[in-house]
């Protein structure tokens, strides 16, 4: 079965749409770049016009938002709950303060020092009002749907670019989010578990096949920067209010959505010692990488073995590579 690939930038990451029907390539790609643009402009942390920075600078009371924001910040509080407040969205005054402040790729590498982060307010502070689709933030209080938001955009993308296709089946890639629909490639698609999502998919790392679901890898190893003596990164604690010490560098998790896989995953890098006994409760798939680089494995993740190079776009991963039924969060 030949694979069609498209590639491009958004978001601040790199975009990969792969789809098995030849003739469903350019629709599908065109789906993913709405679904992207409309994401862009509705919570966008750097743009000052998207709907999320109106919100942050709405000071406590209701405002009304649109169907996809009000699902963004229902599915970034649900994270919160679920994960016992690891992956928080009010942390986005913390992440501007460390100096994430801008995309990734204009942040300044020889600053100087910053002020200290200051305590993150907690997700509970957070309000919806379902009957009024409405979202109240306090004074104060900046939202960061940077990690939920991805992943949840590479679902909504999965599923558009499906039914744009009209037949066969899609993966959708953004940077370490991978969301798939359809029917997958005799083997599945093959997807290469990288701390850097940039990388060439022959490059070293672990190359596992998936048919449903999504996949997604958090790391501390590739947003990073430097101000003063101090080296940060772009996940926080928020017991701390400080990037996670964290004593996994990687974290690759399966799911039954990117969005809940990106959440475990997250959530794992914030746990630490925590993480594997969390992931296995919740009967997720999971493979750790140490700051040493030696891995551990949670449930049905495949051990590590030696593989010719591969390409995403090429299906038949042998059996052992496989990936079963993802396991889901508890919701």
């Amino acid at each position: 079965m030949a694979v069609r690939q498209r590639a491009w930038r958004a978001l601040g990451t790199g975009v990969l749409v792969l789809t098995t029907q030849p003739e469903g390539a350019g629709p599908a790609a065109r789906a993913v770049a709405r679904v992207l643009a409309e994401v862009d402009a509705c919570y966008s942390r750097f743009r000052e016009d998207s709907e999320l920075s109106r919100l942050n600078r709405q000071s406590g009371k209701p405002v009304p938002v649109s169907p996809l924001l009000y699902r963004a910040v229902t599915e970034a509080l649900r994270a919160s709950r679920l994960t016992g407040g690891a992956v928080d969205p009010t942390v986005g005054a913390t992440l501007r303060l460390i100096g994430y402040d801008k995309d990734f790729s204009l942040i300044d590498q020889g600053g100087g020092p910053l002020v200290p982060a200051e305590r993150i307010p907690g997700w509970q502070v957070v309000q919806l009002l379902p009957a009024l689709q409405s979202i109240s933030v306090p004074r104060g209080v900046e939202l960061d749907l940077g990690s939920t938001g991805k992943a949840l955009a590479a679902d909504l993308a999965a599923a558009e670019a499906m039914a744009a296709a009209g037949s066969g089946g899609v993966l959708v890639g953004l940077g370490g989010d991978i969301a798939v629909a359809g029917g997958a490639p005799e083997g599945g698609w093959r997807v290469l578990a990288a701390e850097d999502s940039a990388l060439p998919p022959s490059s070293q790392g672990q190359t596992v096949s998936i048919s449903a679901g999504g996949l997604a890898t958090s790391s501390i190893t590739v947003r990073r920067w430097r101000r003063g003596e101090q080296l940060y990164h772009h996940i926080v604690d928020p017991a701390t209010g400080l990037p996670a010490a964290s004593p996994w560098r990687t974290v690759s998790v399966y799911a039954a959505s990117c969005l809940d896989a990106n959440i475990a995953a997250t959530a794992a890098i914030v746990l630490g010692t925590r993480a594997l006994p969390w992931l296995e409760a919740n009967g997720l798939d999971a493979r750790l990488v140490a700051i040493d680089g030696s891995v551990i494995r949670s449930c049905r993740w495949p051990a590590d073995r030696p593989a010719e190079p591969v390409t995403t776009s090429q299906a038949g991963a042998a059996d052992d590579d496989a990936m079963e039924e993802p396991g889901g969060l508890r919701r």
